[in-house]
């Protein structure tokens, strides 16, 4: 055999062995927005991922083999989401962290309980995500009905009497989201003076802000996402208004004070206890910062996620996607944004959402705990 027969021969073995252990690696996915409106979630989500697949490998891997991860984007659009889901599931991978937006979530996971995978989402709140009785699906944060509930509590509280305005932007979130805080905030016997919509998308924001004004509204609750909710209020200051803004957990990313400036000081917003502060994930946060990546918003939230589906595939013994939801659901497990437990929908028995405010210098704190 001559010298370039054997070269040739030992790079068709090298390739072969790279191929075979490639093969044995386990793939995994998260789905979310990496282009478009909504794209600094998506980078949050792929952050998270990442960074679990790199410590769960460096650990050891899942039941002796080490993970691979697919990234994909579903732009926040209903339509890519289900063909990211049927893309997913025809490759067999048998776990997708994601998606971000509800609107995408939903309708993949139709995809996913039909093509045998486990998803478990990071972000998606409305609740009918775990209301239709999918074997698939389960999430790692709350729901629109219970940070609706919060800031009803606060806005009931320390808006009372006070002229109060809802906005949504009919997407599943926002409008959820917007429905939500109006139920509570009605049965506390909080009645509106506005209740509108808008479409996602929209920069010109005049019109409402013109009525917001005529009718002397001291805090406008949005149901939506940052950018809209950062030119409503630009569009706001522009026109004179000290209007405060509220809105749920999409306004967790700095790119919402990159739209507003310093006028996002005193904006409000609802979403969990902030996990870069826990204990469980003070190791994490270390690693993220040496590589010069803020884990804020969702990125623990997707690594959590990662985190729940490994510990149930290894105490299972398995990666069959049934067989990990079921130890899923009867488990306790440990991440980096504390224990998790299950309700036999999916949701997660341990919620507690509180409110935050945006400074000046593009920066969010935690207002005081007493003010619920």
């Amino acid at each position: 055999m001559t010298s370039l027969k054997l070269i040739g021969f030992a790079f068709g073995a090298l390739i072969a062995l790279s191929t075979e252990a490639l093969a044995e690696d386990i793939t995994i996915a998260v789905a979310g927005p990496t282009t478009g409106g909504e794209s600094a979630f998506g980078r949050q989500m792929k952050n998270g991922a990442e960074m679990a697949v790199e410590q769960i490998n460096a650990s050891g891997g899942v039941l002796g083999k080490r993970l691979a991860l697919d990234i994909e984007d579903d732009a926040c659009d209903p339509k890519q989401a289900r063909s990211v889901a049927e893309k997913i599931a025809a490759a067999q991978i048998p776990f997708v962290a994601g998606h971000f937006c509800s609107s995408s979530s939903i309708p993949a996971s139709e995809a996913y309980a039909d093509g045998n995978v486990l998803q478990i989402t990071p972000a998606s709140t409305n609740p009918l995500f775990t209301e239709r009785k999918l074997w698939n699906v389960a999430r790692v944060c709350g729901r629109d009905d219970q940070q609706g509930q919060v800031a009803a509590n606060y806005i009931a509280k320390h808006f009372k009497g006070k002229n109060i305005g809802i906005l949504n932007d009919k997407t599943t979130y926002g409008k959820g989201l917007a429905d939500e805080t109006k139920r509570a905030l009605n049965k506390a016997g909080v009645i509106e003076k506005i209740y509108e919509s808008y479409n996602k998308g929209d920069k010109d924001f005049n019109a409402i802000v013109s009525r917001l004004k005529r009718d002397n509204i001291d805090l406008v609750y949005v149901g939506g996402y940052h950018q809209e909710a950062g030119l409503i209020l630009r569009q706001m200051r522009d026109q004179g208004l000290k209007t405060v803004l509220m809105s749920g957990d999409a306004l967790a990313d700095k790119e919402f004070a990159s739209v507003t400036g310093a006028a996002g000081a005193g904006t409000l917003f609802t979403f969990g206890p902030d996990p870069r502060n826990k204990p469980a994930a003070a190791a994490i946060v270390s690693k993220f910062k040496a590589k010069n990546v803020d884990p804020e918003g969702y990125t623990l939230y997707t690594y959590a996620a990662v985190q729940v589906w490994t510990q149930a595939a290894i105490k299972a013994g398995t990666t069959d996607p049934r067989k990990v939801m079921d130890v899923i659901k009867a488990g306790s497990w440990d991440t980096v944004i504390g224990k998790l437990e299950y309700d036999a929908k999916g949701d997660i028995k341990q919620i507690d959402y509180v409110v935050y405010r945006w400074d000046d210098k593009g920066g969010y704190s935690e207002t005081n705990p007493s003010a619920f």
